[in-house]
């Protein structure tokens, strides 16, 4: 679905695209979901029920330990190393991929469309998740959070795939976002960039508010960027 009245930048004539991990290439709420409440009980702090542990996934994780559950910064930062001790123990294996993204980067990927993801989560732990789940080859860089080189926000890891993929010789004149969260469309959008967002995720449709269009599903997403592809010609029949 293409949502009217919105203003620029628009749909058109794509040149690559981003993809958000959590909620948009896979379904990883149990693996986060557990692995934060290890870290609330770790730091003594109260485990909200499932629902509201479900707004952990997507956002920033220092983040939603301080707005979620109202942490201060330093035991927000306490939470984090709990966090990520547990999601590389136990968390990233409750990660699934949902159903119908293998077909759909497949299709992409042999439409000459280049494809790059764009995650709050930790880059290593995200080029593992890539890895396990047999779609690295799809993409042409993984950018992710980097404590070490201080990205942690949307915008951030945005700014940074950016001048990756541009060293790597790929056109970002006119790239998508594809993401399930508000955080999603405002940090592609602090670059100019339109996001489709995607409903199968964690977000609920009022965080599609700014967004350019919305899919219910990869086989809805998918002729939405082939048909604003500037690499993508249809076959003749």
């Amino acid at each position: 679905m293409i949502l009217p009245d919105q203003s620029q930048p628009t749909l058109k004539d794509i040149t690559c695209i981003f993809f958000d991990m959590d909620g948009t290439l896979l379904d990883s709420a149990p693996g986060v979901t557990s692995s934060a409440a290890q870290a609330l009980i770790a730091v003594g702090a109260q485990v909200p029920p499932l629902d509201e542990l479900r707004r952990f996934v997507g956002p920033p994780m220092i983040e939603s330990f301080r707005t979620v559950s109202g942490l201060d910064e330093p035991t927000a930062k306490r939470a984090i190393k709990h966090y990520r001790a547990a999601y590389a123990d136990h968390g990233a294996e409750q990660s699934s991929i949902y159903a119908g993204i293998i077909e759909l980067l497949d299709q992409l990927k042999a439409a000459g469309i280049p494809m790059a993801v764009a995650t709050s989560k930790v880059e290593d732990q995200a080029e593992r998740l890539a890895q396990r789940f047999g779609i690295t080859r799809h993409f042409a860089n993984i950018c992710g959070a980097s404590d070490n080189e201080g990205r942690a926000d949307k915008k951030q890891v945005i700014a940074e795939l950016l001048l990756r993929l541009e060293s790597q010789g790929v056109d970002v004149s006119n790239p998508v976002m594809i993401g399930d969260r508000e955080y999603d469309v405002s940090g592609a959008a602090a670059h100019g960039i339109p996001t489709i967002f995607v409903s199968w995720g964690y977000g609920d449709l009022g965080e599609a508010s700014h967004a350019k269009a919305i899919a219910s599903s990869p086989e809805a997403l998918l002729p939405m960027v082939l048909n604003r592809s500037r690499n993508y010609e249809p076959a003749l029949i």
